[in-house]
């Protein structure tokens, strides 16, 4: 006999439900690491620090330190129009727009962004269009962290 006790099409009760979620959550995982963008997003957590990680996580940017000038900058999610510096009170003061040669998945445009910022720092200025921020040009519009 086939049916819904043999099979469980259904869930029994809440512990099923919650592995049934649990389930669910590692096939759109893992298909979202099978695309450029995800194993592209998969690298860029690899290289953020754990501060960075939440960061990221929670509110869509992460900050890093210049390596020549030890100024503090915002990177958030994109890849134009992203990046920008910011003051002693956590408020975007510049906006800086520079990227990568050629199309490059998201993650993999901020990753090479990072590390411009903190390694030749003045290298990556030097390329960068400046532009006056507003909060929507850096609204969230999508969880990526």
């Amino acid at each position: 006999m086939i049916g819904r006790a043999m099979l469980r099409f259904m869930p029994s009760g809440p512990g099923e439900r919650s592995r049934m979620r649990a389930i669910k959550a590692l096939f759109i995982r893992h298909g979202v690491e099978r695309t450029p963008e995800g194993r592209s997003l998969l690298l860029l957590r690899d290289w953020l620090s754990p501060t960075q990680q939440v960061q990221f996580a929670k509110k869509g940017y992460f900050e890093v330190v210049g390596g020549e000038t030890g100024k503090q900058y915002r990177i958030f999610a994109g890849t134009v129009t992203n990046v920008c510096e910011i003051d002693e009170k956590g408020r975007p003061k510049v906006g800086l727009c520079f990227r990568t040669l050629g199309e490059l998945p998201i993650g993999d445009v901020m990753l090479a962004q990072k590390i411009a910022l903190e390694s030749c720092e003045s290298s990556a200025l030097v390329v960068a269009r400046e532009f006056i921020p507003n909060g929507f040009a850096f609204r969230r519009s999508r969880l990526l962290g």
